[in-house]
């Protein structure tokens, strides 16, 4: 290797150089602000650590609590899971319906792509104070409406059958991220092909069908793989509205991470979690890669 790169041409070779040296600031913070810290997290996932003592190793003995003696993991998993079964199909269908309407050629379009996409950018804490103030039991602004139609809203947040898909149907305020990435999707389909289609007679949905949603499909797997990552990392709206609750309904994974590393000051405990969180989401993204041979379309295929 070093014989081949004296003998490389001082031009390529100096290129080279200037490459590695603008690599470097990104190594260097990759180091020290992402692999080191994971490599310690994971250390510290088999140790007792309380922050107030030095970490003991324990083991397995994290791991062995998690799985066979804590009801919060229990609790906490399937609060997670069930967030992301409601709120990453909504997600993904209402984006892509955004998208198919921000596409269409009407005046003043741009300004409705922009309004659309604002709420991705608003802080979640204002975003969840807004909400409270929407979905209020009494007060709010959707239960006012239903009663003038003659229907009585549910208590959202404060009800322990409806706390869960309330914060499910909050995520759909931020879609307009995802319809953006989907709009970009749409806009790269040829033209001809559409065209082509009509001229022998192909109805819209069949257009939809036959074109657009197969050469769409590297999008939708990519936003797949993004809103999956996401969603298994709800905390905000959780601990901003409901703190858990209503009976733990709302007590995410992330939320009980939170309170076992800054409330109970359980470290090691909490480096467990994390590391297993991590795992789940590796593996839901693995298997998620995997089934996408039977169902992405490349147009190089």
């Amino acid at each position: 290797m070093l014989a081949s790169w004296r003998k490389m041409n001082p031009m390529l070779r100096r290129e080279a150089i200037e490459g590695y040296i603008s690599l470097t600031p990104w190594i260097i913070g990759f180091v020290a602000f992402t692999a080191i810290p994971i490599i310690i997290s994971i250390a510290l996932g088999f140790t007792e650590w309380t922050v107030t003592r030095p970490p003991r190793f324990i083991g397995l003995d994290n791991y062995i609590r998690m799985f066979t003696r804590d009801p919060l993991f229990v609790d906490s998993l399937r609060a997670t899971l069930g967030y992301v079964a409601v709120s990453l199909p909504l997600k993904l269908i209402i984006g892509l319906g955004l998208a198919l309407l921000l596409n269409l050629q009407i005046p003043g379009i741009n300004f409705f792509r922009t309004v659309f996409y604002i709420p991705a950018v608003i802080s979640g804490v204002a975003v969840s104070l807004m909400w409270i103030w929407l979905l209020q039991p009494d007060t709010g602004v959707v239960n006012t409406l239903l009663s003038y139609i003659g229907i009585q809203g549910p208590k959202w947040f404060w009800d322990p059958n409806w706390a869960l898909p309330s914060v499910a149907l909050m995520s759909v305020w931020r879609v307009g991220g995802a319809s953006i990435i989907y709009l970009a999707g749409l806009q790269n389909i040829p033209a001809q092909l559409y065209e082509a289609a009509e001229i022998d007679g192909a109805n819209a949905w069949r257009r939809f069908w036959r074109i657009t949603l197969p050469l769409l499909t590297p999008v939708i797997f990519f936003q797949l793989i993004i809103e999956l990552i996401d969603s298994f990392k709800v905390f905000t709206e959780a601990f901003v509205i409901t703190r858990g609750g209503p009976l733990r309904a709302t007590y995410f994974f992330l939320l009980y991470f939170y309170d076992e590393a800054f409330v109970n000051f359980n470290m090691g405990y909490a480096s467990a979690l994390a590391l297993v969180l991590t795992v789940i989401i590796l593996l839901t993204t693995v298997f998620v890669n995997y089934t996408s041979k039977r169902w992405v379309y490349y147009e190089t295929e």
